[in-house]
């Protein structure tokens, strides 16, 4: 085992442990205290996550060669504790998974730092430190998908907004002139409606931008949507109304209905993304 796990810290699901300590937090909250060989195994998983690690491997690390014990019934013992620890199951697993007469393998995503003693913050890379919050969901949780269906669903979304911001320009004196007709006040419909022009002249060059830059693959789009997600929100969430705006055609349940999923769509869009970089993002991390 390498030696500068003595001060890493690993996340994987909605864990942290801190090599040096054995401290074990579940959601930012101290869980459970590792120690011994069930720390031992642990450790060993989490530095070569998603390769399997023989049972003699783990003996080695575990018992030296003038150690006379039970090796397999201990090791048996010390996995069985850590999946006790973790709320794992040898059946159903979502971290370690047994290898019948091999050995175990963690499945799961994992991201190491070196820990600095500081406290939680230092442990999150900086994209999901400057957007973790209270209402949006925790990276953490969001499971992994293959990068490009993430970022195709992604383009599709990108594609929507664009028709709505097309429709409404090739549209201007339609929508004006019901704006006029529904609104009683003459200045309420003339503020939405240089609202909605200003709102879509805007959107058009940063949905082109998202678009192609899901399309060609760049690497950096989950932290440049997330730096702009901040001002993305509020437009997007205006545009979530504009099925109100063709409530003569469609009718009134079904501009309520696209309205709902419209409002959702901001989030969807950011854990999309998220989700695509989730499997780059722990393979990246995992200790060589």
């Amino acid at each position: 085992m390498s030696g500068d796990l003595q001060d890493r810290r690993y996340q994987f699901g909605v864990f942290e442990l801190r090599s040096a300590t054995g401290e074990l937090r579940k959601e930012a909250r101290k869980y459970s205290q590792l120690q011994g060989q069930p720390l031992k195994v642990l450790l060993l998983l989490l530095e070569r996550a998603g390769e399997v690690v023989t049972r003699e491997e783990l003996r080695k690390e575990l018992w030296p060669a003038e150690t006379f014990v039970d090796y397999d019934h201990s090791l048996n013992t010390a996995v069985n504790k850590l999946r006790e620890a973790l709320r794992d199951s040898a059946d159903n697993p979502r971290f370690i998974q047994t290898l019948p007469r091999q050995g175990y393998r963690f499945i799961a995503p994992v991201i190491s730092v070196k820990g600095t003693g500081e406290g939680k913050d230092d442990f999150a890379p900086d994209d999901e430190r400057a957007t973790r919050t209270l209402v949006l969901s925790d990276p953490r949780e969001l499971p992994a998908v293959q990068r490009k269906t993430a970022r195709v669903l992604f383009s599709l979304v990108q594609l929507l907004y664009l028709g709505f911001y097309v429709g409404w320009l090739a549209n201007l004196r339609v929508m004006e002139a019901y704006l006029a007709r529904t609104l009683i006040h003459p200045a309420w419909a003339a503020g939405v409606f240089a609202l909605l022009v200003l709102t879509a002249c805007a959107g058009i060059p940063v949905r082109l931008y998202l678009l192609s830059a899901a399309i060609s693959g760049y690497r950096g789009l989950t932290s440049r949507f997330l730096k702009l997600f901040p001002a993305l929100f509020p437009l997007d969430e205006l545009w979530a109304m504009t099925p109100f705006l063709m409530v003569d055609w469609i009718g009134i349940g079904l501009a309520l209905a696209a309205t709902a999923a419209l409002l959702f769509l901001p989030f969807s869009q950011r854990s999309l993304l998220l989700m695509g970089d989730a499997e780059m993002r722990a393979e990246r991390s995992v200790p060589k």
